[in-house]
């Protein structure tokens, strides 16, 4: 009894931090998603399905800009996840190939772009590439590679280049940390023996390699998404959703609905509905990974 009592005293704040900041929020935002709400006023009554109505049909703006934002948010997590997922696994590779002396010093130096705040990469980034008086363009002008400036932050689809290269030199580093931590378990002695088995590097990959870190593989593809799905700083302090609204994101549509058109019921909706796309498409990506489990 005794035992019993002191692991729920330990599991107590656990479960109370979880009723705080995620169960008891959850239910209120169901709720408030089914009611007129407002910033200013407040509850202004039960409306139920109304809200997801207006979101998901007809020609109301607010079908429109939530379609808009879900798509530039799809075309956001096409362009970065790619570059993320295999491009910190590439690094990740490159890594593990130098020797022990190096290995530390290239890893501090991938990672520590993960350290800076996204406040601090959209400036340097917005500094580097801005059409006009942008580090890039200037450097490229002068050596003679364009003779006119490149609208990186202005015009589509440079823009979309510019997020991608943000977001990714910000944090391919964390996804290579976790590649090189599940490649350090493999056994060493496997590399040995498939060597003397005349074994070259591809098919040390398809054999020992990634079937040793498919796990930690699936599971930085599905943060990624996730990750990517949840976009806003980047677009928001270097484009604000420019030009037009073309690189909008479904967070920044859903601040927009909640703070300027004071709409904290339809805001609520959005978002749950945002939270249901991104469940059915983490799912897909599991039966997905276990069909190509099962086929082999």
């Amino acid at each position: 009894m005794k035992k019993k009592s002191t692991g729920l005293l330990f599991i107590t704040p656990f479960i109370l931090f979880f009723m705080l900041f995620w169960l008891i929020p959850f239910i209120y935002g169901i709720v408030m998603s089914l009611s007129k709400y407002s910033l200013i006023i407040g509850n202004q009554g039960f409306v139920g399905f109304s809200n997801y109505i207006k979101i998901l049909v007809g020609d109301s703006m607010y079908h429109n800009s939530f379609l808009l934002g879900l798509k530039n948010t799809v075309i956001f997590t096409a362009c970065t996840t790619p570059f993320l997922v295999l491009g910190s696994l590439g690094l990740a590779l490159l890594l593990d190939r130098l020797p022990d002396k190096c290995k530390g010093i290239f890893r501090t130096i991938y990672f520590a772009s993960y350290s800076v705040s996204v406040t601090a990469v959209a400036a340097v980034f917005v500094w580097l590439m801005k059409g006009n008086g942008g580090y890039l363009n200037n450097l490229m002008m002068n050596i003679g590679i364009i003779k006119k400036a490149v609208p990186w932050m202005e015009q589509q689809p440079f823009v979309w280049v510019s997020l991608t290269v943000a977001t990714v030199w910000w944090t391919i580093g964390y996804n290579m940390m976790l590649f090189v931590n599940a490649l350090n378990e493999i056994d060493p002695q496997l590399y040995e023996a498939s060597a003397i088995d005349g074994a070259r590097y591809w098919k040390q990959f398809r054999y020992i390699i990634f079937p040793g870190i498919k796990n930690v593989f699936y599971f930085v593809l599905m943060t990624t998404i996730i990750a990517s799905f949840n976009v806003y700083g980047q677009p928001r302090l270097m484009t604000k959703g420019g030009p037009g609204e073309s690189t909008k994101p479904v967070i920044m549509v859903i601040t927009s609905t909640i703070m300027d058109r004071n709409d904290l019921g339809i805001g609520s909706a959005m978002t749950l509905l945002m939270g249901i796309v991104i469940v059915i498409c983490s799912i897909g990506q599991y039966f997905l990974t276990k069909e190509k489990e099962e086929l082999r």
